[in-house]
């Protein structure tokens, strides 16, 4: 094992309390303290507004700081200057605590820093490892999963606390201290990491094959990928144009996905055509690539799901009863922002259980577990517990006074989908990407999660709509219950289409080569 590890995975610890100690009191504040200028029927929904739109700046950015460290200065200085950029965010966040302007600069900058680390860390982890120990690997990719909740649950769990006790200063400043502590434990290793340099300017990139595959002409043949590609970008053209109507965010994110998708599906018509001009290796590379960037985007319903325990969720516990306990002859009260300790405790329960004795069952069973397989699986269990939270919501909207408690079962349910596509997504991302585009393709790994909240965006602005509400009412149901069922259905399909793919994906294997097979 790479002795450099640990500090890697203290560093994660550390910088994922100060994300999800800010991240999980959010919402709550919002609502109850930045705007009050908002008519309290409106205030939820534009609470889920702003956070998702954080979270969509969060996993928009990795594709910035991927770009520059595989391009300009490396992964280490990248996530070390970032670094400070995030520290900046909290201060700005604990100082601008009651000026709208400056608190949301403050989550811009936290968007930027964490955004832009968020693949880096993950990839510059699994390049410590070669072919001579990349079977630790995944014990380690599953320590830095582990590592990551850690910081999540004490942070979900104390920062609530500290918000009502003491304030949003100090309950934003402590994560910019933790923020801080981290990035001096990444540096205080420097001189031991593994430092893989930047990809020198190369003919045969991505982008170069893609752009040749689209321009190439063939004899007595037209050239559809371009098309296809052109209606992308005319689609893109009119979404930025509905800015006015949809808001900048939801227009510039559905313009991006449209020239993903409707690029990559042109380059894919015609690759072959880049044959020759490229080599072989590098054809085949764009090729895999393409292949995962399906991958990524079936697995965004995932993420519109998971995303919202951080929102939804929280909406619908603030009108449920809060669970009492008495300990050591005290009265402890359960607030609904501290539920979400339940993710990551379970987290950190479920990842040993299942690599300790669920999978060797499901082995010696005949069941083969490939990275696919489990992140399918993954997707199918957050559509059960968006079923039980929507199930819930509904014996709510009949009158009946419900515990926060009974949001356990739909927790258990999301945490495991979690820790089947998100742990597993993290080396499946690294293990399948072409050395010189690892930090790109981790940034792809992470753009799946700002479209997952495209969509709930999209979902959220759509029932402000006078027809779109008189049809919700039509079915009988509450407005909140509706999405959740929606987002449900959404997520069972994805499921299904995603292990109709994956059952004619083919793996491949791009760690890097140790010193004896260099």
């Amino acid at each position: 094992m790479p002795r450099q590890i640990p500090f890697i995975i203290a560093n994660e610890a550390g910088e994922r309390f100060s994300f999800y100690g800010m991240r999980n009191i959010l919402t709550p504040f919002l609502i109850s303290t930045l705007l009050l200028f908002i008519p309290m029927e409106d205030r939820a929904s534009e609470a889920k507004h702003v956070f998702h739109t954080f979270v969509i700046g969060v996993y928009f950015f990795p594709l910035l700081g991927g770009w520059l460290a595989d391009r300009f200065y490396g992964k280490y200085r990248v996530v070390f200057w970032l670094s400070l950029v995030y520290v900046a965010g909290h201060a700005c966040l604990a100082y601008f605590e009651d000026n709208l302007k400056g608190f949301y600069f403050g989550l811009f900058l936290i968007a930027l820093g964490s955004g832009g680390i968020k693949p880096l860390v993950a990839s510059f982890c699994g390049d410590q490892f070669d072919q001579s120990n990349k079977n630790r690997a995944k014990v380690v990719f599953d320590a830095f999963y582990w590592s990551i909740n850690l910081g999540s649950f004490f942070a979900s769990l104390l920062m609530p606390v500290f918000l009502k006790n003491y304030g949003p200063s100090v309950a934003f400043g402590i994560p910019g201290i933790l923020m801080a502590l981290a990035t001096l434990v990444f540096w205080s290793a420097r001189k031991r990491y593994v430092h893989v340099p930047p990809a020198p300017p190369n003919p045969d990139s991505f982008t170069n094959v893609a752009r040749t595959a689209l321009l190439a002409r063939a004899a007595g043949q037209g050239r559809p990928g371009l098309v296809v590609a052109a209606i992308g970008l005319v689609g893109a053209l009119a979404s930025l144009a509905m800015s006015w109507s949809w808001g900048f965010v939801i227009a510039a994110c559905l313009a991006l996905v449209l020239l993903l998708a409707f690029g990559g599906i042109g380059v894919a018509m015609q690759l072959e055509r880049a044959r020759g001009a490229h080599p072989d290796d590098a054809v085949d590379g764009v090729r895999a690539v393409l292949r995962m960037l399906i991958v990524f985007a079936l697995v965004t319903p995932f993420w519109s799901l998971f995303d919202q325990k951080a929102s939804t969720w929280i909406v619908q516990a603030n009108s449920m009863t809060y669970p009492t306990f008495h300990l050591f002859g005290s009265e402890f009260q359960f607030l609904p922002a501290q539920m979400q300790a339940l993710n990551p405790m379970l987290v950190m329960l479920l990842i040993p259980f299942n690599n300790l004795v669920l999978f060797p069952v499901l082995r010696r069973a005949g069941v083969q577990l490939t990275a696919l397989r489990r992140m399918g699986a993954g997707i199918a269990f957050s559509a059960l517990a968006w079923v039980a939270i929507g199930t819930i919501q509904l014996v709510m909207d009949g009158g009946t006074p419900v515990s926060m408690a009974w949001q356990i079962l739909p927790y258990v349910l999301l945490t495991m989908g979690e820790v089947l596509v998100s742990a597993t997504g993290l080396e499946f991302a690294y293990s399948q990407a072409p050395l010189s585009m690892k930090g790109a393709i981790m940034s792809f790994w992470y753009l799946a999660v700002t479209v997952g909240s495209l969509w709930v965006l999209i979902v959220n602005s759509s029932v402000k709509n006078e027809a779109v509400l008189a049809n919700i009412q039509s079915t009988g149901l509450g407005v909140m219950a509706f999405q959740m069922y929606f987002f449900a259905a959404f997520a069972g399909l994805a499921a299904l289409v995603f292990a109709l793919y994956a059952s004619r994906y083919q793996m491949v294997d791009h760690y890097r080569c140790g010193p004896k097979a260099a």
